[in-house]
């Protein structure tokens, strides 16, 4: 067997496979409410093979969405069309995770298609928050500085967005804390620059995940894993941005906090920087975090055949590799690369009839 098809144990749960169907926005809700669009874009993923499949950027809180059509888990009315969704995947023998974000001064923007410009409270948006009153682009509104009292809030809407995540029946709770949003807002001193206790110094700036991080953690079933998306880097070292070095000192608290692996991207915090984007672009450093921090890791970014899958985790880079526009292009990617590596695949039954013989 490969190690792409191998399972992978953890301590409350175990994927039939290492492969991974990134968290991509869709754009495609209203108010916060998934609909039959999630249920058969996230569905159609774990039919193909996927052993795990994460939801878009979900939103503890209306003001936390990239866009008004993203995914919300602000109120218990969420939670039904969801717990359709993880039921109908947990059915095709996949897991099924939300990713729990927040966007901070990154959200209220239009969805791509319609320009991703920054919509305002006139313009069908609202007022966006961040560590400290410092916008994305310099053409957008500043957003507000948080108070203590609204850390407070959103430290307990992150709570309150796992308890339903478990009512809803998701197996895997990821943080998202990478792409230059709230939580990697705090993390950066390029976008947080407050003079309390969560600004300054590496232990203030890391303090609000972490302390999401036991208030997610406090709402775990037993049988629910903990991970953290993290940028590994700002790409402006330079700058005095976040680095790589930072992430794997993180990584190792985190992994003491109960965390069970990182999920390593990189970037999003600042526009122009220059990345070296490129096939795999991102392993070294889910394998740095890997060796360093001693934490599982997840590889993502420009991974899309099963070779090169298979080298990274042979190699040793990381646990877990995750997918996002490969999946968008083929959602039995997994079928047909277990066939390619194994010779051999575990079609759903309604699909067998088109299951390659060798």
């Amino acid at each position: 067997m490969s190690t792409l098809f191998s399972p992978l144990t953890l301590e409350r749960l175990t994927l039939k496979n290492r492969l991974v169907v990134a968290a991509m926005c869709q754009y495609s809700a209203v108010d916060g409410f998934a609909n039959d669009w999630h249920l058969v874009h996230l569905g159609s993923r774990a039919v193909g093979g996927a052993a795990l499949v994460i939801t878009e950027a979900t939103s503890v809180s209306p003001e936390g969405r990239i866009s008004p059509e993203d995914l919300g888990i602000w109120q218990d009315g969420h939670i039904e069309k969801l717990k359709q969704i993880t039921d109908f995947i947990h059915k095709q023998g996949a897991l099924a995770a939300v990713q729990l974000a927040h966007a901070g001064r990154k959200a209220s923007t239009m969805a791509p298609w319609k320009g991703r410009t920054q919509l305002t409270p006139s313009t069908g948006g609202w007022k966006t928050l961040a560590p400290s009153a410092i916008p994305f682009n310099d053409t957008d509104d500043a957003p507000l500085a948080l108070s203590s009292s609204q850390i407070e809030a959103l430290i307990e809407a992150f709570a309150q967005g796992a308890r339903r995540a478990g009512e809803a029946g998701f197996d895997v709770i990821e943080i998202h804390g990478a792409h230059g949003y709230l939580i990697h807002q705090f993390l950066s001193p390029l976008s947080n620059q407050r003079t309390d206790e969560y600004g300054g110094s590496f232990e203030n700036r890391i303090r609000f995940l972490l302390e999401v991080t036991m208030a997610v953690k406090s709402e775990l079933t037993a049988k629910q894993s903990l991970w953290v998306r993290l940028s590994a880097t700002d790409w402006a070292d330079q700058k005095g941005g976040w680095t790589a070095a930072e992430t794997v000192q993180l990584s190792a608290i985190l992994k003491q906090q109960g965390v069970e692996l990182i999920d390593t991207s990189t970037g999003g915090l600042i526009p122009g920087v220059q990345i070296p984007v490129g096939p795999g672009y991102q392993v070294a450093f889910a394998a740095a975090i890997k060796k360093e921090a001693g934490i599982k890791t997840g590889a993502v970014g420009l991974i899309t055949d099963a070779l090169q899958a298979e080298a990274i985790l042979n190699e040793g880079s990381a646990d877990v590799i995750l997918m996002a526009r490969a999946l968008l292009r083929d959602p039995y990617l997994p079928l047909h690369a277990q066939m390619q590596l194994d010779g051999n695949a575990d079609y759903p039954i309604q699909y067998e009839r088109a299951k390659p013989h060798k």
